[in-house]
């Protein structure tokens, strides 16, 4: 009986297995030939959607529900450009991006840039890696002069995107690959250990941290103030977590270098500033918190009780 459970055990882990190579591209059948199958038409046809949604919610953020949304030019099979006339908040445009083109079922990678309408020069702008980096996008709270300007997005090819994509998951794949293999001999080698008869309940997470009127979750990097909810990058959740765990108290602007950067190597007094200058946007609409500069001093989180 044990040998045929084992034998049952063994066999959903190989289709698990399949499963996985199958959605990495690496596998007959996978993403490659799917990709390769997509209609040049119906791809357009779906950008072509989501940067107009991108669009109406950039303009919907700065209190615009009127003006007009232009056509979506195409000069080439993987470019799109899009003309927007007025200001729009660019710390928002990736997240913004990204969820139209996977509500469109859009999933190949692409660079972003931001051009000035009347000299076509290159303004702001990432990639799509950079939205899986600890770093963050590029530009991120950099000042913009108001006028017109113009949102291109190249796409990579459908063999790019799949061998990026290969890449990015073979060091997670591995390590599953790994755990699986341990779990399957942990099976063949003995029984199951019986249910406890009074099993300790569920612990509640411990990882989310409320301040103020806001909630800070240190494990997902997911700040809710008031109504918005953010995202931060990794070195903006090092930032927040070192202030909300020294509530009211002046920091010194050396102690916070040390603690956020110098551990990766690289130390810039004037990116304390405008990573504070970023915290305190997301924080401006919850009355019970202020985060203020000490001058010649640091920098505080003020808590109301």
């Amino acid at each position: 009986m044990n040998e045929a459970v084992n034998r049952c055990f063994l066999r959903k882990i190989r289709i698990l297995l399949r499963l996985i190579l199958v959605l990495l591209g690496v596998w007959p059948g996978g993403t490659d030939r799917a990709l390769a199958r997509d209609d040049t038409a119906r791809f357009a046809e779906k950008v072509n959607l989501a940067l107009r949604r991108t669009a109406h919610q950039l303009l919907t953020a700065n209190g615009d529900s009127t003006t007009r949304i232009l056509p979506v030019q195409q000069p080439d099979e993987g470019t799109f450009v899009l003309r927007l006339n007025d200001l729009f908040d660019y710390d928002q445009l990736p997240q913004l991006l990204q969820e139209s083109l996977e509500l469109h079922g859009i999933h190949r990678a692409y660079d972003v840039a931001v051009l000035d309408c009347s000299r076509g020069t290159l303004q702001l702008g990432y990639s799509w890696a950079d939205l899986h980096s600890k770093d963050g996008v590029p530009c991120h709270g950099r000042q913009k002069e108001p006028g017109c300007y113009q949102l291109r997005v190249s796409f990579y090819s459908s063999a790019q995107t799949a061998t990026t994509r290969t890449f990015w998951w073979l060091m997670p794949l591995g390590t599953l690959l790994t755990a699986l293999g341990y779990l399957a001999w942990r099976r063949t080698r003995r029984e199951p250990s019986p249910p406890l008869d009074n099993p300790n309940p569920a612990q509640p997470s411990t990882s989310q941290v409320p301040f103020g009127g806001s909630l800070w979750d240190t494990a997902t990097y997911r700040l809710v103030s008031g109504e918005s909810t953010y995202h931060l990058t990794y070195r903006e959740a090092k930032l927040l977590t070192l202030l909300v765990s020294h509530p009211n108290q002046v920091l010194e602007r050396d102690f916070i270098l040390k603690t956020v950067w110098e551990d990766e190597g690289v130390i810039v007094g004037r990116s304390l500033d405008v990573f504070v200058s970023r915290l305190r946007k997301m924080l401006r609409n919850d009355p019970k918190l202020s985060l203020v500069a000490v001058h010649g001093l640091g920098y505080r989180l003020e808590v109301l009780s």
